[in-house]
């Protein structure tokens, strides 16, 4: 009986160890940053696109009012 009590407190603690490691450690997030920094670089090249096509439609449609 001790032996099987033994056995089970063992697996416990090993269950609770990797438990542990995984709560108290952050996950890795090597490489996040730069793929936030992509993902934010992307959005502005996409935002200065369509101003910079805004731009282009007004001065085309004002230039072609000129005689």
């Amino acid at each position: 009986m001790l032996k099987l009590f033994i056995t089970l407190q063992v697996a416990a603690l090993t269950v609770l160890t990797g438990l542990e490691d995984r709560i108290v450690k952050p996950p890795d997030e090597r490489g996040s940053v730069t793929i936030e920094q992509v993902i934010w670089a992307g959005a502005v090249i996409v935002i200065v696109g369509i101003v910079v096509a805004a731009i282009k439609f007004f001065v085309t449609s004002e230039s072609a009012k000129i005689k």
